[in-house]
């Protein structure tokens, strides 16, 4: 008895921790563990902001603070939308960059071609508009070259400008853009035209936001049931109010001072 006693006592001893090996008992010490610290450095993702302000040479938002705005039109080619935008900015001689997706520009060349005798300038906007952050490398770098190739064959350069799906790019694909001499332009200007919205809707959500150096985002283009009667709608009185302010409407090379082509 007293034996069996001494034994259930030992054993309590031992589940108290008291005798408990170093391995066993220790908290880990992240602080000096440098396995912790690159596992956390390896998935650290910067936001968008912290990349423009990172890579502040490549990835642009806006121009110089001077009296010039850029329009932009994402989605294009497209034949319920984008030539009726191309009509009126012929009508008021203003030239704008057309960010194209590949896919799209396969179907449509006839109007990439358009774009470029009107003398606007052609950015890449990917081959199908997935988004950037969401595929490998790999897939990503085929989505810009793929899409570079096909807009060198419609208009005879190949763009530098990119514009990723969404505003959407993380830092590994920011790092390839910029040894490979491309420039990411997104924009700070947002229509947000794409929601189906009225003319006057797209006309406040620019004209209240606009300011010197801004680059504004429109759509020429769009999935299955878009609506962008309210952007095309808007656009004379854009024009219009922006030239009534004393703003220069300038393309995207211009106010960057950028060339359109690699």
């Amino acid at each position: 008895m007293r034996i069996r006693l001494i034994a259930i006592s030992f054993i309590v001893f031992l589940l108290s921790g008291n005798f408990a090996p170093a391995h066993m008992s220790a908290e880990p010490n992240q602080a000096s563990s440098p396995v912790t610290e690159v596992d956390a450095q390896g998935d650290e993702q910067l936001t968008l902001g912290q990349l423009r302000q990172k890579y502040a040479d490549t990835f642009k938002t806006n121009g110089p603070s001077t009296k010039q705005v850029a329009l932009t039109f994402d989605d294009v080619p497209d034949p319920r939308f984008t030539p009726q935008v191309l009509d009126v900015l012929k009508k008021y001689n203003v030239k704008v960059t057309f960010f194209i997706v590949g896919k799209r520009a396969e179907k449509h060349p006839a109007l990439v071609k358009r774009m470029v005798r009107e003398g606007h300038i052609i950015g890449n906007h990917s081959y199908s508009h997935p988004e950037f952050s969401k595929l490998t490398m790999n897939d990503f770098r085929k989505q810009i070259l793929h899409t570079g190739d096909i807009i060198h064959n419609l208009t005879g350069y190949t763009p530098k400008m990119i514009r990723p799906p969404y505003g959407d790019i993380n830092e590994k694909q920011l790092q390839w853009a910029q040894k490979q001499q491309y420039s990411i332009v997104n924009w700070n200007v947002d229509s947000l035209d794409w929601k189906g919205l009225t003319k006057d809707e797209v006309k406040q959500n620019i004209l209240s936001a606009v300011k010197p150096g801004s680059i504004v985002l429109q759509h020429a283009g769009g999935g299955v049931g878009s609506k962008l009667q309210g952007t095309i709608d808007a656009l004379p009185e854009i024009i219009e109010d922006l030239r009534a302010r004393g703003y220069s409407l300038v393309t995207l090379d211009e106010m960057l001072n950028i060339s359109k082509s690699k």
